[in-house]
């Protein structure tokens, strides 16, 4: 077990971009917190499984033909066609995984955890499942995460969760994600 400073450093130790992104989040029994990452990834929602790996695959397969210099040009436009029309199927279908009932808003988030805004505290050391909703990278990640840190701001209160439980592939798709979009912020403010 981690103490709580070592979970902080851990939150600290990712770059957190200011966004607002939907999220669902539900509070956990014990035993779901407990389980191992075999366990989490064998339980995890069949769409957010399938979601990182079309990321993934869509990243990996256009980098090739980048190099190769203009006269692969209109097939790598094409192949961002192809890649968008999946993207838009794959949002449609990672909607359906948003639970109104669990629904929040998170005001940041990176690769080592993420702040959403409650309307009620939630006690440090409390493990929810946390649904992140990417809507501009087409994406959804599913993972465990324990409150490390409450804040009270205005009527409401910025919730600090570190992730606990992620695949590797979902980590590194908010860093990019969250590079992507401090990329994006740096070139509006021009």
């Amino acid at each position: 077990m981690n103490s709580l400073e070592e979970k902080k450093q851990r939150f600290e130790s990712f770059f957190l971009i200011k966004h607002p992104t939907k999220v669902n989040v539900s509070i956990v029994d014990g035993k779901q917190a407990m389980q191992t990452m075999q366990e989490f990834e064998s339980n995890m929602p069949y769409a957010f499984k399938i979601a990182s790996e079309l990321s993934e695959i869509e990243s990996q397969a256009l980098k090739p033909l980048r190099s190769m210099g203009e006269k692969l040009e209109e097939l790598v436009k094409y192949l961002q066609l192809q890649a968008r029309k999946i993207d838009l199927m794959m949002s449609y279908i990672l909607i359906q995984q948003d639970d109104e009932n669990s629904r929040a808003e998170a005001v940041k988030f990176g690769g080592g955890g993420i702040i959403v805004s409650h309307s009620s505290a939630i006690d440090i050391g409390t493990t929810a499942e946390v649904k992140i909703f990417l809507e501009q990278e087409a994406a959804a990640i599913y993972c465990l995460a324990e409150v490390i840190n409450v804040e009270a701001v205005d009527d409401l209160y910025h919730v600090s969760y570190v992730y606990t439980h992620i695949r590797e592939q979902d980590q590194e798709l908010l860093v990019r994600a969250s590079l992507h979009l401090q990329t994006h912020q740096l070139r509006n403010n021009r």
